[in-house]
């Protein structure tokens, strides 16, 4: 290589990989005002009685639909809707009732786990912190971030697949992993629309904003998304 090419190869620029621009605050309030138009109220899809219940079917809701958990957690739920009920019930019975689910016997043992934690460090009630919700067996972030959200009525922003799709096609909250995504949606969202806020992302991805053919003819926000996943014009 002579001289002059290894300047010139010195002084070529590298490529970029630029961060997809996140929508401007008008922008998101539109889309918000928009989902809380066609939904105002919109609650989750997993079944539950209580914190306690709700709490163990978001641990068994990973990796599995919230149908297959809803139907498997019904007679569950019937019998043992507090830590005490279903402690005594023990891993083996849990697990039979719950053995439609993936991970079955992981999350058995999990549930389990969780009861006697409950009961021994915290009276057998619910932690309302994050912190304290994330010491539970099985429970992680986006785990707590749903019992606070939906048991105790704070605005917290639960990233499942489907959330992460819609904040990154619609620049909500654009972020190469959940967290990013997470602490972009605090950001972006207006304090009003924030109890709901991950209700309305999640059922937009289930059911209209989907991965592999999103239903965009029909799409509440068709004509201000720029997506390149977008199916029409």
């Amino acid at each position: 290589m002579t001289q002059e090419n290894s300047r010139q190869r010195r002084a070529t620029p590298k490529a970029r990989i630029t961060k997809p621009r996140a929508r401007s605050a008008a922008e998101v309030r539109e889309i918000f005002t928009r989902f809380q138009a066609a939904n105002p109220e919109p609650k989750g899809e997993l079944e539950s009685v209580n914190a306690f219940t709700l709490l163990v079917a978001v641990v068994l809701s990973a990796q599995a639909t919230d149908a297959g958990v809803n139907k498997a957690t019904r007679p569950l739920f019937a019998i043992a809707d507090t830590p005490q009920k279903m402690l005594a019930l023990g891993e083996e019975r849990v697990r039979d009732y719950i053995k439609t689910i993936g991970l079955f016997r992981t999350k058995a043992k999990n549930v389990v786990a969780l009861c006697e934690k409950l009961i021994a460090e915290f009276g057998g009630e619910v932690p309302t912190t994050r912190a304290e919700l994330e010491s539970l067996p099985g429970v992680g972030r986006k785990t707590a971030n749903v019992v606070l959200n939906i048991a105790f009525g704070e605005i917290t922003h639960a990233v499942d697949t489907h959330v992460f799709r819609v904040a990154n096609r619609l620049r909500i909250a654009p972020g190469k992993n959940v967290l990013q995504v997470e602490l972009g949606l605090e950001k972006a969202i207006p304090p009003e629309f924030g109890r709901h806020a991950h209700h309305w992302l999640i059922l937009h991805g289930r059911y209209t904003c989907k991965a592999l053919r999103p239903e965009c003819g029909r799409c509440l926000l068709n004509d201000i998304c720029d997506s390149a996943d977008k199916r029409v014009a």
